[in-house]
């Protein structure tokens, strides 16, 4: 592909994606941004609202491989990662891969099990590699972790340890529809058209290959910000660590992120340089997760996003 076709990429896999997701633009575009910088997103949303269906029609676009995990109290890390079986016609142990081999992993519910079975995933995110019973397999290039959590149920969960949340590029909030949107979503169901059977039968057309990503990740690289900007990013996430509210602030792997969501987010709106109001936007997302408040600005319910909100607020932007 072209400069121009890999510009017009975003678009047309919004596009696709909107045949079967109605409305949620700014949750397919944090999606899009953590595939296309090589990253992993943590969707949070109550049930019902199409994480799942979300990642499948992604992965149907951007023609990848797709794989589904329900995590639960009893799920081992052999079950996500694969174990070596005896194979008694070829008198030998034979790898039986699990469902990390794939392209596109949806998470569902990870705070379902235990931290040991949640760090099953921590070497794959990291290194996109797998190791078992000492042999290291590789991953594909675009591997990307989509988990899910349920903002409202939190009896019998596990929450994330703060190595696994710092991994997630971003927490992406997927709330319940607008109105028109819901009353759209309501009319289709009525017909043929409903979302599950669009992408069952072939209506979603595949925008880019495998190679697509690894294009767009380099086409990011020309996309411009000036040091000013870079500075700003340094600042708000320096600014976490040393905020009243907050216990244990973002680190460095927070600047990376940010700085990098900030380009690809210019990118799809089609721009090949990077604002102040950017690096907002995907302020929240990147950092809010990555913060852990002090426990009595918790129970006064301060939430980490208007920790964000606030701390932005103190930093003067560049023009």
């Amino acid at each position: 592909m072209d400069i121009e076709q890999l510009k017009e990429t975003p678009a047309r896999i919004k596009q696709e994606v909107g045949k079967v997701i109605i409305g949620q633009e700014a949750v397919v575009d944090k999606c899009l941004i953590a595939i296309f910088t090589g990253n992993h997103g943590l969707i949070e949303g109550v049930p019902g609202v199409a994480k799942t269906l979300l990642v499948r029609t992604l992965a149907r676009v951007l023609g990848c491989e797709f794989a589904r995990i329900q995590f639960t109290p009893d799920l081992m890390p052999a079950d996500i990662t694969g174990t070596h079986v005896f194979n008694l016609k070829e008198n030998r142990f034979s790898l039986v891969k699990g469902p990390v081999f794939t392209t596109f992993l949806l998470g569902d519910e990870i705070n379902r099990a235990p931290a040991k079975t949640q760090s099953a995933l921590l070497q794959a995110m990291q290194e996109r590699t797998v190791t078992i019973d000492r042999v290291t397999h590789r991953l594909s290039d675009n591997f990307t972790v989509f988990a899910t959590q349920n903002p409202i149920e939190y009896e019998g969960t596990y929450p994330l340890p703060e190595a696994q949340k710092d991994r997630f590029m971003l927490k992406i909030i997927m709330d319940h529809p607008p109105c028109e949107d819901e009353l759209a979503l309501a009319q289709r169901m009525l017909g043929a058209e409903s979302p599950e059977d669009t992408l069952k039968t072939g209506g979603v057309n595949q925008v880019i290959d495998d190679d697509g990503p690894a294009l767009f990740r380099k086409y990011l690289m020309s996309v411009h910000v000036k040091d000013d900007l870079v500075g700003y990013i340094v600042d708000i996430v320096r600014k976490t660590r040393t905020y009243e509210s907050v216990l244990a602030g973002a680190g460095p792997r927070a600047t990376q992120a940010l700085l990098l969501a900030s380009r690809a987010l210019a990118a799809i709106y089609g721009r090949n340089f990077v604002t102040p109001d950017d690096i907002k936007e995907m302020a929240a997302p990147v950092l809010a997760h990555r913060l852990v408040l002090r426990p009595e600005y918790e129970i006064e319910g301060l939430s980490a996003d208007e920790v964000v909100s606030g701390l932005l607020k103190k930093i003067p932007a560049p023009r």
